[in-house]
């Protein structure tokens, strides 16, 4: 393991940096060799988790010019998403204008504050091209799930070449869906073989590895495919499609979240986090900003390192952002999400 992490120590010294909203630009996590003796040696202890995550909600709680501070962070780290079967041309139009300016103008002059983005866009393959247009002369990434998603399981160098295809159409961040089958039947190194060849099939674009945790069975299950993800080179982890049954949640966050504290105290690289699906209320994007500054610190709340996947969630933070400067709320209508 010494050796190990003496490799790890000398990739990030040459590893590439990205400054994907940052103002300190990170190396990007190389990957390591597949350790299973570390990776099997993860565990879940689902009554404490379940404990922690209960206790969080009534002690972490912000009010007033803190809460709206903490809502304008949650408006920069969220993927704006629309994955429907009847997307058009004109739905990504508006939902890059709204990626541009998610928050009123008015608003944001009350509270006086310049202007602030999304964190990216995330569409289907075929939208990407109208998306780069409509976000052209901006810093707004454009994000593209991948891989026979959500299913992930289109034949396998078919979702190789769907990685390559969204790149060159202008991608910048793909999110990947693994084969749940793998982690369920405990074939770990072909997760760990799978993931890494998804990773260089991105090239210079980030990847973003879906769990899909709802389908995989037990935290420790999570723990560990979150591991073998990073360890193949993964830039985030992400949680859920938002197709499945069950999405993010605080419990699963935070078995994810411990997996990437762990994975940076020892090869000393910062990987991503970002929870899908389910996440519409502006207090719940407070709850998870918490969990995340609390078990990994403040950078991990920037939007190279978090992001929500959402799209409701923006329509009700701008409205508890109209409440704060305004006293009243307003009817939901009057803040589309695009």
């Amino acid at each position: 393991m010494d050796s190990q992490i003496a490799e790890a120590s000398a990739a990030k010294a040459a590893a590439p940096t990205s400054g994907h909203g940052s103002d300190s630009a990170l190396p990007r996590n190389p990957g390591v060799a597949l350790d299973l003796d570390w990776a099997l040696g993860l565990e879940a202890n689902t009554s404490a988790i379940e404990r922690r995550c209960a206790s969080l909600p009534g002690r972490r709680t912000v009010k007033k010019d803190h809460q709206a501070a903490w809502l304008l962070k949650a408006v920069t780290c969220i993927d704006l998403t629309t994955l429907a079967g009847d997307d058009t041309e004109a739905r990504v139009r508006r939902l890059c204008a709204k990626a541009r300016q998610p928050v009123r103008a008015d608003i944001l002059s009350q509270l006086g504050m310049p202007e602030i983005t999304t964190g990216a866009v995330c569409v289907y393959h075929d939208m990407i091209p109208a998306a780069v247009r409509a976000l052209h002369g901006t810093q707004i990434p454009v994000a593209a799930v991948s891989t026979g998603f959500p299913a992930g399981l289109s034949p396998f160098h078919l979702r190789l070449e769907e990685i390559k295809e969204s790149v060159k159409a202008g991608a910048t961040e793909i999110d990947i869906v693994i084969s749940r089958r793998h982690v369920l039947s405990g074939n770990w190194q072909a997760l760990y073989d799978e993931m890494k060849a998804f990773r260089a099939a991105c090239g210079d674009a980030h990847v973003k590895a879906i769990l899909a945790t709802g389908e995989l069975g037990t935290l420790r299950n999570v723990a560990r495919a979150s591991m073998i993800c990073m360890m193949a080179g993964a830039d985030f982890i992400k949680t859920s499609t938002g197709k499945e049954g069950v999405n993010a949640t605080l419990p699963v966050s935070l078995v994810m979240i411990r997996a990437i504290r762990d994975y940076y105290e020892r090869t000393g690289f910062h990987v991503g986090y970002k929870p899908a699906g389910g996440i519409s209320k502006a207090k719940d994007a407070l709850v998870y900003l918490a969990l995340m500054k609390e078990e990994l610190g403040k950078r991990w709340v920037q939007p190279d390192l978090f992001r929500f996947g959402a799209s409701s969630l923006l329509g009700d933070i701008e409205r508890q952002l109209e409440h704060h400067v305004t006293g009243a709320y307003s009817a939901g209508y009057r803040h589309p999400m695009a």
